[in-house]
């Protein structure tokens, strides 16, 4: 029995992770209305009563979706802009192609997707992902942008549009990814989108010498 014991434990400790990895999978595919509990379990290969015994709804399953798989990215993002020595321009670089590394690039890189096509059903999880991942990511760009503009490195723009307007390309990759993309519609190269993205928006925003 004392043998058993670590590996009953272990497994216990590893079911929520499954079932949030399995809700993850199903909300990205089908949807957060049509996604059923019965399908979360199935999918995760435990029984309905089993996720009961983590989640007692499928709101509560979604916000474990966003605290386990998007708000650590959000958190390293901070350490990264507090800790970072390099020049401003390098550290927006840095931290969108890390973002996308970490959630564009697999199946938490389709939940904002997700958001726009249900915000209005759902207006409370809507909400909770706009206080819990929209506010803290602009916070970081925010951050960046007044470090490159305090040194000098950019030139003074208004910071709040200018947030919209760096991150809304890398939105639309990601809508495109998981509509049309999905679909068959052609695609686009992440890498090549992201470096020309950038490229186009640090050279309107870094600081340059005014000519007559």
């Amino acid at each position: 029995m004392d043998t058993l014991a670590p590996s009953r434990q272990r497994r216990k400790q590893a079911r929520p992770a499954e079932l949030t990895a399995a809700a993850l999978e199903l909300f990205v595919e089908k949807g957060f209305a049509a996604t059923r509990l019965e399908d979360v379990a199935a999918r995760a290969g435990v029984s309905k009563g089993t996720l009961y015994l983590y989640f007692d709804s499928k709101e509560a399953l979604f916000k474990a979706v966003i605290q386990e798989g998007i708000v650590p990215v959000l958190e390293q993002g901070a350490d990264l802009v507090d800790s970072y020595q390099g020049s401003s321009a390098e550290l927006l670089r840095t931290l969108i192609r890390e973002w996308w590394l970490r959630v564009g690039a697999n199946h938490l890189g389709g939940v904002p997707k997700l958001m726009i096509s249900e915000a209005r059903n759902f207006p409370q999880l809507a909400a909770y992902y706009n206080d819990t991942v929209i506010t803290r990511g602009r916070e970081l760009l925010r951050r960046i942008l007044l470090r490159g503009i305090g040194g000098g490195e950019f030139r003074a723009v208004d910071v709040e549009t200018a947030i919209d307007v760096i991150f809304a390309p890398v939105l639309m990759l990601l809508i495109w990814r998981y509509s049309l993309g999905a679909c068959g519609c052609g695609g686009h190269d992440p890498e090549l989108y992201l470096h020309t993205h950038l490229d186009l928006a640090l050279h309107g925003l870094v600081a340059r010498e005014v000519r007559p």
